[in-house]
């Protein structure tokens, strides 16, 4: 697949074409290549592989801090209907373990 990759962005062919030379997929070379294209900096308009990872831990992080909040709005609430003031976060390696009050 490296080679087929390489041949394409050498040669100028179309993708089908090299795919077809070397008896493999060509919608698996396209991608392959878009990606080469991505990560070599020719292409702009697609993010690079360092870029989609960081995408992809953003997008996790994002939503254990929604799943966080939803947890604080529900132990508010709890807290507020026990007649708690206060409420105590307790985090361990970035999760929620426990929520108490004083009051």
């Amino acid at each position: 697949m490296d080679r087929g990759v390489r041949l394409a962005l050498e040669s100028g062919r179309p993708v089908a074409h090299v795919a077809r030379d070397l008896g493999i997929g060509h919608e698996a070379l396209h991608k392959r290549v878009r990606q080469a294209e991505a990560g070599g900096g020719l292409r702009p308009e697609l993010p690079s592989s360092e870029e989609r990872e960081e995408i992809r831990k953003l997008r996790k992080e994002v939503f254990e801090l929604r799943r966080a909040n939803e947890i604080l709005k529900a132990a508010l609430v709890f807290s507020g209907s026990l007649g708690i003031d206060v409420v105590s976060v307790t985090r361990f390696r970035g999760r929620v373990v426990r929520v108490g009050g004083e009051g």
